[in-house]
Parts: structure tokens; sequence; C-alpha cells
């Protein structure tokens, strides 16, 4: 069995968001980055799968050069075989992701593609989505249990308002949520291993793919700083500033 696993760059996400001047980009000078986390999900679920079937885990990742950092620290080093980075500087929205994606799947012919629910930037939850539509594969998102035998993968999904299972034929795309397992760190002698796996780098001209957006960010704005507290005087007071003031009811 075959399983990739995607592993996105983020900027880190305890870092202090600062925007441009014209609010038309955020300012990336000093930024500190560091590998979706819930991507850790869905690599973790390839390796576990690769444990009880066999084959390989292969880890993918679409992005800057330093891309192949992540890709050694969150997948080879933790156990996966191979990675590929699609090498870009471009700032990408999630359908040219998914569209390179695509091209990768056809050149590496998975049975499983393993990916977070959503990243933890954009918080778009659609890549995936997108992706098992251009390649016309069933999805089941948001997974929190996985079984595979025959050729098929058993699926226990979080839905609104509860959970449901989903049967669906490989190949095919699932999305793992913090349910699904506990990732597992990388060993000294793992992360040493990591720097002598393969890393194979693609363009988005040698898959053929235009990467133009569809989608364009206009403008960032930062919410409104939360005013101070206050004390009232008694439970009166109380449900007259929340009926007047807040408009709570």
């Amino acid at each position: 069995m075959k399983i990739l696993a995607t592993i996105k760059r983020v900027a880190d996400p305890d870092m202090k968001i600062k925007i441009s001047e014209d609010g038309t980009s955020l300012e990336t000078a000093g930024a500190e980055y560091t590998y979706n986390q819930m991507d850790e999900w869905g690599v973790e679920e390839a390796l576990l799968q690769k444990e009880k079937h066999g084959g390989e885990v292969v880890v993918v990742s679409v992005g800057s050069p330093d891309s192949v950092n992540e890709l050694r620290k969150a997948g080879l080093a933790v156990g996966a075989d191979r990675a590929i980075i699609v090498e870009t500087d471009a700032d990408l929205d999630s359908d040219a992701v998914a569209r390179l994606l695509a091209e990768v799947v056809k050149r590496e012919e998975p049975d499983v593609i393993m990916m977070g629910k959503l990243s933890l930037d954009t918080d778009r939850n659609q890549t995936a989505q997108l992706l098992a539509t251009y390649l016309d594969y069933p999805q089941a998102t948001d997974a929190f249990n996985v079984e595979i035998a025959d050729g098929w993968a058993t699926v226990g999904r979080e839905i609104d308002g509860g959970t449901n299972t989903k049967r669906v034929q490989l190949p095919a795309v699932i999305t793992a949520t913090e349910r699904l397992n506990e990732p597992r760190y990388a060993s000294l002698p793992g992360i040493m291993k990591a720097k002598r796996k393969p890393v194979e780098t693609i363009t988005p001209d040698e898959l053929g793919v235009d990467i133009a957006v569809k989608v364009k960010t206009v403008k960032y704005e930062l919410p409104p700083e939360r005013a101070a507290g206050m004390i009232v005087a008694d439970l009166d007071e109380l449900l007259d500033k929340l009926k007047n003031e807040a408009k709570a009811f």
C-alpha cells in the first residue's frame, strides 16, 4: 500500500500578526514558520496504516524551498519513506494547491491521500475536497477512525451534531481530526535518518499546472480591541446593560 500525506508550511500560530500599512498583505519579515499541526494527524495515520499493511509513505508539500524543513521534521523524521516538494514562492489559493497535488497523485498513484482537515493559517478547509473533485476520487473528511481492508476504507467521521460512518473505495482522499490518533515524536535516530532520505523537487511548470489564483485577498483587518470590563452594582444594572448596551437579548 502506498499512502501520500500532505504537510503544509505555515506561520507560527503563536506569532503576533502584523499587517502592512496599506492593509493588503501580512508582514513576513522576521516571521517564524512551522508545519501545520493538523497535518500531523494525517501523517501519523499514514504511518499506522503502513505498520498494519506494509508499503510506503510519501509526504508532499506545496510551497517555498524552505518547506523542505517541514517535510523532514514532520514527515521523514517520524518514519515517512521519501518526500516531494512542489516548489513555488507564489501565494497560492486552495484551488491551485489542489490542482498541483492532483498532478502529483497522478504520478505517484497512491492508494490513500491523507490530509489534515484544514490549515491553521487560512482555515479554509477546502483543498482536500477540491483535490478529490479533480481526481474524481471518493472522499471522507473529518475522520476520527480509519479501517482499511480489501480495497475499501471504513471511516468514522465527525459531523454537525454527532458522528457517522462512511465506506469509500480506494483510492480515496481522507482528512484527519485530532481524535484520529496521537502523533509520535521524532527520535534522534529518526532526525538523523531524515537528512539522508530522498526529497524530490518538482515545479508547477513540470506538472503542467497554471497556478494563477482564482481567489484574491483584497484587504486584511485586525479585529477591534476588546473593551475593558466593568463592575455593576446589582443584577438589575447587569440586565439593563446586557439588554440596552450589549443587545444580548
